[in-house]
This record gives C-alpha cells, structure tokens and sequence, in this order.
C-alpha cells in the first residue's frame, strides 16, 4: 500500500473492467498503476471495482448496476473522484459524470495532469497544454462554461472552461497557436542537436520510475530531479559523460508507460526526438517490479512507433538491491532477498541471454557500476570508431603529453 504523507489528498475510487483482451491478472496490475499514478497526481485510493465483462458498455463503462454501487459508495463516503483505467468516449463521460454526480477522469486525464504538475520549462508547459486541449475539444459538452470559472484539483490543471458556442474556435486556434509554437521551438532544438557536433549521443530510455535520472546522475555527477513517483522527470536533459578518456552526450528521456495517451506522443515529439537521433539506446529496466517483463515490452513497441526499435542498445537491469523473490521451498528457512542473488546469477539467468549487450546494477548503491560503465565505453567506441577516422579521434581527444598519451592508448 502507498504510504499517504499528505493529508490534503483527494479521495478516489478506481474502476476497471476484466475483458477477453484483459484477464484478472492483468487487470490487477494496470489497477496498482493506476492507484500509484492517482498518488503522484495527489488522490488517496478508497477502493477499486471491478466487473467483468465482454467489453466495456457503450453508454457508461460499466453496468447499469455496477454504475450504481459506485454511486452509491462515493456518496455515503464523500469520495470527489472516480478514475477509470481506460480511456472514456465523451459520451461515457458525460453520462458518467450526470450521473454519479462527481468529477469522473480517465486514465489518459490523469496521465495529463501528472504532465500539467511536472511540467517544469516553458517548453514542456506547451507541449503539456496542446495535449490537454487535444483531449477536451471533442468533450466540451462536460461541464465547461466559463474561463474564469476553472474547476480545481486533480484532471482539473487545464486550459480553461469557455461558453459551449465559442469553446471550439477558440480551442481550435489555441491548438493551432500551440503547435505553431512547437514547430518553432523544434527547429531550434534540432539546430542544437546538430551543433553537438561529432561526440556521440546516447539516450537512457525505459518504463516511467525505474531509476533513469538516479542513474544519470550518478554517471553525470549531476543533479537531475529524481522522485520515487511517476513521470518525475519531462524535460529532456542533456549532460556531457566521460567515462576513461572517452565523452559522449547522456540524454535523459520521459519516462513511457502502458496505454501512453496519443496525444502525448504527438506533442512530445521532440522529446522523443532525441531517442530518435540518438546513437545508442541505454534501456532501463526496473527488475524489483512484478511486471518488468511487460515493462520491457511496452517499451519495445513504443521504440518500433517511432522507428528507433533497431538502434543500438544496451539493457541495464537496475535496483538489484531491491529485488527480491517468493521462496517455492517451505522447508527453505533462506529468506528471498537480494542477499541470495549474486551476480554471477543474474549473469545465468535468460536476462543475461538478450541479444543485446546486459549488466545488472543499482544506480542507488551504484553496485557493478565499473563493469556497466565498461560496457557503455565499449558500445560508445564502436560506434565512435565506425563513424569518424581515426585519425580525427587522435587529435580531438590526444594532447601533446607523450606518457599521457600512452597512458590512454593502453585504457583503449
């Protein structure tokens, strides 16, 4: 259960529904996530429902009964929320919304507003505000009717609420305001993607929250925001590593999750830009969680959407201090933690097998960081000596200390 410091949360209930695309197993962890991702936006979970069904209802999600349990619960104790794990049509919405009487969000909704709170650089604002507005123009029969009369609180964090007749002119232009203004800002950041000139870029990706920016960090000496909570960082950072005589770029990325809204996708193309033009993928794997495995995958078919699925990769299982496993012998008194999993274990295990070069760390402890740190000069200078003459390496990165000089040969 998710410790609850703040006592100013809102109360929440979550709703999901067990599908033929969606067993009981898989629901239980898109319901963990989404309870995690109404903690970050700032909800406590009261509690979920479920319901099974052959698929979603047409009008209100779920059943007409089970809409009416729901009702009945946030009513007798004073919940103000109600989140649903699936994106809701405007009509569900709105038929949801008349008829529980409370704010209903979606998980895309909620996904928004965690992005409306962490948007940190103007940039980020913007791209932030052209996805809102993208998901409210086809929903403006909610219960928008003023500007100056903004809801407050979670899914709340948006644009504005104006007069149903002028809402979407107005919205239109601001989107296309919006992404005017993108267009621009994109042109600029590809202008300073071209002048880092010839040193290589890699880019740390992976699952939202699985110890990207620690690692950065740690790798940086910097001090790049890092949170235990979803989506703690937006904004692309760009620091400058060297690892023996070798510097390339570190780039680190948003965070990606299951069922990712469209909109973000599209206004935070920039952002996913540089996973694009980068040269080496460093894929981020939080092994502790039950689901990494789906983690790998979401993140997979994320990088075949926007064509960098065949760049170069190196897999870095992390918080291998954190791990920890069920016993399957009763009779063993071992206890299942980390203690029992040495490296050379995880190095016999089918993650060690990938065809991509693996190395399991902890970026918190930075345990194995020398033979992580390895694998990424080897995989930067391959791609270094491939690229440019050698000759070209000499000189850029070569000075005139003769000892010195075959002091970094021989770390080459």
């Amino acid at each position: 259960m998710l410790e609850k410091k703040q006592h100013n949360y809102e109360k929440a209930v979550l709703v999901g529904v067990v599908t033929q695309q969606q067993d009981e197993d898989k629901l239980i962890e898109y319901m963990d996530e989404l309870e995690f991702l109404a903690f970050t936006a700032g909800a406590t979970v009261d509690r979920r429902f479920t319901q099974k069904l052959t698929q979603p209802d047409s009008k209100t999600f779920v059943g007409s009964g089970k809409v009416q349990e729901i009702k009945d619960y946030v009513k007798e104790n004073e919940i103000g929320t109600v989140i649903f794990d699936d994106e809701l049509s405007p009509s569900q919405l709105k038929n949801l919304e008349r008829e529980m009487e409370v704010k209903i969000l979606d998980r895309t909704n909620l996904i928004l507003d965690i992005f409306a709170q962490r948007a940190q650089t103007s940039y980020a604002r913007t791209q932030v505000e052209l996805a809102q507005y993208q998901y409210l123009l086809p929903r403006l029969t909610r219960m928008w009717t003023h500007l100056e009369r903004q809801k407050g609180g979670i899914g709340m964090r948006g644009p504005g609420e104006t007069e149903i007749e002028t809402d979407r002119r107005i919205i239109r232009d601001r989107i296309t305001l919006l992404k005017d203004k993108l267009k621009t800002i994109d042109k600029q950041m590809a202008t300073q993607r071209n002048n880092r000139g010839k040193v290589v870029r890699a880019a740390l990706v992976g699952y939202t929250n699985v110890g990207k920016s620690t690692l950065m960090n740690a790798l940086a000496k910097s001090e790049v925001f890092a949170e235990n909570k979803l989506f703690a960082t937006l904004d692309t950072t760009v620091r400058k590593v060297v690892i023996g005589n070798l510097p390339f770029l570190l780039t680190d990325t948003v965070g990606f999750i299951r069922k990712l809204p469209t909109q973000l996708v599209e206004s935070f193309k920039s952002t996913l830009d540089e996973v694009r033009e980068a040269d080496l993928l460093v894929h981020v794997v939080d092994i502790s969680h039950e689901s990494f495995e789906d983690h790998i995958e979401s993140v997979n078919q994320i990088l075949m959407e926007i064509n960098a699925h065949q760049k170069p990769m190196i897999m870095v299982f992390n918080k291998i201090d954190d791990f920890s496993y069920e016993k399957k012998d009763e009779d063993d008194l071992t206890p299942g933690s980390r203690k029992n999993v040495s490296l050379e274990e995880w190095k016999n295990t089918w993650m060690a097998k990938s065809k991509h070069p693996t190395v399991f760390i902890s970026a918190l402890t930075k345990e194995n960081f020398p033979e992580m740190k390895k694998l990424i000069y080897d995989e930067v200078m391959k791609i270094h000596i491939s690229r440019f003459p050698y000759n070209d390496f000499l000189f850029e990165f070569f000075d005139n200390d003769e000892e010195e000089n075959e002091n970094k040969i021989d770390e080459i």
